[in-house]
């Protein structure tokens, strides 16, 4: 599982660094929703984003989002070859002319949805902050199914972290408890917890469109009538969406490593996401981590055990075995295959 997906949170230091550079050759195996993970990298759910990143079942992918997909064509080569002349034969007002209305094109298209009447593009956009994030939404193709889902099912069973009202988790859930899940992947993992737990509602935050699509179909398919989709960030959604002391549980499984030092400050689990997340769960309520990538379990536990609204439910105050209730996907099974040792995490809410 496992722009993006991206986790769909963001962390909350000054933006700094490189956001876009390639993952590094040997990250833990990730379970990425764009695509099958390598055979050494850590089973990351990212964005993405988080558990159950199982590749669906085949289908023909749709195009109307292809051309957003498409890279960009430099707009005066684009008006060179059509008037019959070469790029350097555009003055150059002409030329950044033709470049600006391009941008303006691209960035109208990045910000229309894909579906009418589906997730937003980019619902927060007024909210816009410069921090390191620890996601890169990624647009990526859509299958027909997974949009039939969307139309049919995102006015019934989705939301936008548009940051412009509080949740009311009651109403949404018809009263059920709810857990906060960050970062779903595909949707596979959700889907079964929700489906094995009908009693306990899942908000289900990502920002991928085909996982959105994906975990909405697998919940109809299965029945489930528990399951809520969020889409996009979820440092909005806990500081600006959610009433104090209104959820029962988070999870964040196999959230993006990010290896390299020097972008070890966008990993989602931190302090200041922490002091983010305490004041709306419930007393008693479980922080559910999961991963693969033994350095990032290491500053999980150490983040976690410092935090003074957080206690280890371990009794030897180090790593708990798996809960019966986390399914075991298939890019975790993967990376146990390659030896990847997997760590949960349960903290309760003091």
């Amino acid at each position: 599982m496992s722009e993006q997906p991206l986790n769909p949170t963001t962390a909350l230091a000054p933006d700094s660094g490189t956001a876009d550079e390639a993952p590094p050759a040997d990250p833990p195996a990730t379970g990425s929703v764009a695509e099958a993970p390598a055979d050494d990298t850590p089973a990351t759910d990212v964005h993405t984003a988080a558990p159950g990143a199982e590749a669906p079942a085949a289908e023909a992918p749709v195009t109307d989002a292809a051309a957003a997909d498409a890279p960009a064509t430099d707009a005066t080569t684009v008006h060179a070859s059509a008037t019959g002349s070469t790029a350097a034969d555009v003055p150059a007002d002409e030329a950044a002319a033709l470049r600006a209305a391009s941008f303006e094109r691209a960035r109208r298209m990045r910000q229309e949805p894909r579906f009418p009447g589906g997730p937003a593009a980019d619902p927060a956009g007024s909210h816009h902050e410069r921090r390191i994030r620890s996601f890169q939404p990624r647009r990526s193709r859509v299958t027909t199914g997974q949009q039939e889902a969307l139309e049919r099912l995102w006015p019934k069973w989705g939301l936008d972290i548009d940051g412009k009202r509080v949740l009311d988790l009651d109403q949404l859930f018809d009263g059920l408890p709810v857990v906060l899940e960050i970062g779903f992947g595909m949707g596979e993992a959700t889907a079964q917890m929700a489906a094995d737990d009908p009693g306990t509602g899942i908000l289900a935050v990502d920002v991928h469109t085909p996982g959105q699509g994906n975990l909405l179909g697998l919940a109809d398919r299965a029945g489930s009538t528990n399951v809520r989709v969020a889409n996009g960030d979820a440092v909005i959604l806990l500081r600006e969406m959610l009433a104090p002391e209104s959820l029962d549980g988070l999870r964040v499984y196999f959230p993006d490593p990010w290896p390299k030092a020097r972008h070890h400050k966008r990993r989602l689990i931190q302090p200041e996401f922490l002091d983010l997340v305490a004041p709306v769960l419930k007393p008693g309520a479980i922080v559910h981590c999961a991963t693969d990538w033994e350095p990032y379990a290491e500053q999980m536990l150490e983040v976690l055990t410092a935090h003074p609204r957080f206690e280890n439910t371990a009794a030897d105050g180090g790593y708990a075995p798996r809960p019966a209730f986390r399914p075991l996907t298939r890019f975790e099974g993967q990376g146990l295959d390659k030896g990847h040792v997997v760590h949960d995490l349960l903290f309760a809410r003091v």
